[in-house]
C-alpha cells in the first residue's frame, strides 16, 4: 500500500431518510452520495480506500462495484464508529503512515480540506490532526473542547456533553487523519462506557494525546462541509448548495 490509505464509514442506515436504502446511496443531485466522497478521497491522492459496510451492503457493494482500488470492510454489528474502524484492524495492521478516516454521507466533503489536514499531519508529524468549524447551530454534533491555551483537550459528543459544552460552538465533522500505528493502539483503548454504550471513534484523539502524541483540531473546513444529511430537509439543502457550487 503507499502511505494514505481510507477508510469511510458507510454502515449506517439513515433511519430519519424514511427509506429501507442506506444512507450513503441516497442520491444527492441524482448520484449517490457516497460517490462525491470518494471523488474527493481520490482528488487527494488516496488511491487505496476501504469502505465499511453493514446495513444492506450488498446494495453498497454492487453500487460501487465499478470503482478501483476500494475493498469492502462489513461491520455486522452497529456498535458506533469506533467499532466501524475497528473492524479494519487486518487491513491496518499491513499499513504505515497517514489514514484518513471520513463519513460516507458528507457529499461536500472537499479535496482541498483533505490535502490541507494531510499537509499538516506530516509537517507535524502528528499522532492526529482533525478538520473542524465553527457553526452557528452545532446542534447534533460532537463539540470540540479546548484547554485553556487554546489546544485540542477532546471531543464530546452531544448525548454526553454537560450544559456549559453544548454552547461550544466548534464542531466535529468526522473528518480524521490518523497516523496508522497510533490509531491501533488507540482502537486497542476504547470503551463502550458512555451513554449509548458504542465505541466512539471521537475517543480515539483524546487516547492518542494521552499517549505523548501530537493532536491537532484544525478549524480549516469549509462553510459547505457544515452541511450533513440526516433528514430529508438536509438532503434538500445540500442539494441546493451543491447547485451553488457547480457540483
Amino acid at each position: 500500500m503507499n502511505n494514505r490509505l481510507g477508510i469511510v464509514l458507510a454502515a449506517g442506515k439513515g433511519t430519519r431518510m424514511r427509506s429501507e436504502l442506506p444512507k450513503v446511496l441516497f442520491p444527492v443531485n441524482g448520484r449517490p452520495m457516497i460517490h462525491y466522497v470518494l471523488d474527493a478521497l481520490k482528488e487527494a491522492d488516496i488511491e487505496n480506500i476501504l469502505v465499511v459496510v453493514g446495513y444492506r451492503a450488498d446494495l453498497v457493494q454492487q453500487e460501487l462495484g465499478m470503482r478501483h482500488n476500494l475493498e469492502f470492510v462489513e461491520q455486522k454489528e452497529q456498535k458506533g464508529t469506533g467499532h466501524a474502524t475497528m473492524v479494519c484492524r487486518e487491513q491496518l495492521a499491513k499499513h504505515k503512515g497517514a489514514v484518513v478516516v471520513v463519513t460516507g454521507d458528507s457529499p461536500l466533503l472537499q479535496s482541498s480540506s483533505v490535502l490541507t489536514l494531510l499537509e499538516t499531519f506530516h509537517q507535524e508529524k502528528a499522532g492526529c490532526i482533525l478538520g473542524t468549524l465553527h457553526r452557528d447551530n452545532p446542534q447534533g454534533l460532537g463539540r470540540i473542547v479546548r484547554d485553556e491555551t487554546g489546544q485540542f483537550a477532546g471531543i464530546v459528543e452531544e448525548k454526553d456533553a454537560t450544559a456549559a459544552e453544548r454552547d461550544l460552538t466548534e464542531v466535529n465533522m468526522s473528518t480524521y487523519v490518523f497516523d496508522c500505528e497510533q490509531l491501533l493502539a488507540a482502537l486497542d483503548q476504547l470503551s463502550d462506557d458512555n451513554l449509548q454504550q458504542e465505541y466512539y471513534l471521537t475517543d480515539c484523539p483524546r487516547l492518542i494525546q494521552e499517549a505523548g502524541q501530537q493532536v491537532l483540531a484544525l478549524p480549516t473546513l469549509k462553510p459547505c462541509e457544515a452541511l450533513s444529511i440526516n433528514t430529508l430537509d438536509d438532503l434538500a439543502l445540500v442539494e441546493s448548495r451543491m447547485q451553488d457550487l457547480g457540483y
